[in-house]
């Protein structure tokens, strides 16, 4: 598969290989910690693939704990994932692991947390201001998502650019609101002069509430090319849509998504392009942070290095999409077309 890297391994190399004043550090198998892995709801590939992942590590560090997964209703997720920090509080849980799709709503749940000596590492989507967070461990950088998308739009579209439109999952989802962000930022660039951005509309990662929306963005704003969704679920709902209202000849979907989930939308043309990482190993690397953290054997501070099982080596740093926090970057992003999907779809 194709994988996007910027400037060479330059990116990742901050995030993973940065030199700091602390040595590398390998976990210790067999101790029992008590770990949360909370994503933003149930129900959903891209999330089980994160707790296979976690899963995965968990065996290979023998931790005699068992791995709790748990997590909210898609339509719950907010109040469902505050309610879920704040039990693990008082029930000896060492470890919680979340995707945040509660904004800063989370923080006086996770500052509890954290004041019972619960480790708080936050995966996929960080709290925006990092109260209430040690670490987060991120998918890819998120000032590089921007640039992904705005270069899929401008390939997909042409140049000759036109109108389009984005499906996100919720207004409170730290990720798809800093992706938005960073793509609209990346369109200031002139290359990018000829795409112009008509509306944003949410579909809460729900498939058929993000469906109605891709519809109703086609109605609203006549002439749209291309419908951008950073979302697994959005962007399916999108491409469905499209496709079940004959439309996939004059509105292209693009976005973030499971090649599993996009093979039959990328073949048939209605999604050319799409992009992602990979959730298993995310999921990996945050349980391998998680753990460290747990034990003791880390901390929580800029410089600390420490080995990921299969991933090999990675460094915390100060989070630079973000004005305080930390973060542990895995990346890097895979572009998903009608030449790979169906080999990343197996």
């Amino acid at each position: 598969m194709r994988e996007y890297v910027l400037a060479g391994a330059a990116l990742l190399a901050v995030g993973m290989l940065s030199p700091g004043a602390h040595a590398q550090v390998k976990a210790t198998p067999g101790k029992a910690e008590n770990m949360v892995l909370l994503p933003k709801f149930l129900g959903i590939l891209p999330f089980d693939q994160a707790h296979r992942g976690a899963e995965e590590a968990a065996a290979e560090l023998k931790n005699p704990a068992k791995l709790q997964y748990l997590g909210p209703t898609p339509e719950n997720s907010v109040a469902g994932q505050i309610e879920i920090v704040t039990n693990a509080t008082t029930q000896g849980v060492n470890a919680i692991m979340i995707s945040n799709n509660s904004g800063d709503q989370i923080v006086p749940a996770a500052k509890k947390a954290q004041a019972a000596g619960i480790k708080v590492v936050t995966w996929d989507s960080p709290i925006p201001s990092a109260e209430g967070e040690d670490v987060f461990v991120a998918q890819v950088d998120f000032t590089q998502t921007g640039r992904v998308m705005a270069d899929m739009a401008l390939k997909i579209m042409g140049p000759e650019g036109g109108k389009f439109a984005i499906l996100s999952a919720s207004p409170d989802a730290a990720n798809q609101n800093a992706w938005i962000a960073a793509m609209q930022e990346a369109l200031k660039d002139p290359k990018y002069a000829k795409l112009q951005q008509v509306g944003i509309v949410y579909g809460n990662d729900q498939s058929e509430l993000s469906y109605n929306q891709a519809l109703a963005l086609v109605d609203k704003y006549p002439g749209i090319k291309l419908i951008m969704a950073p979302t697994s679920v959005g962007i399916v709902a999108a491409a469905k849509a499209m496709q079940d209202e004959g439309l996939c000849n004059k509105v292209k979907v693009s976005g973030l998504g499971v090649p599993k989930e996009m093979l039959a939308y990328t073949k048939n043309g209605c999604a050319p392009e799409f992009a992602l990482w990979s959730f298993v190993d995310l999921g990996y690397l945050t349980y391998y942070t998680a753990y460290m953290l747990a034990t003791g054997e880390i901390k929580a501070e800029p410089g600390q290095s420490f080995t990921a099982g299969r991933l090999g080596n990675y460094t915390i740093t100060k989070d630079p999409t973000r004005k305080a926090g930390l973060r542990v970057l895995m990346g890097p992003f895979s572009i998903y077309d009608a030449s790979n999907v169906e080999a990343a779809a197996k």
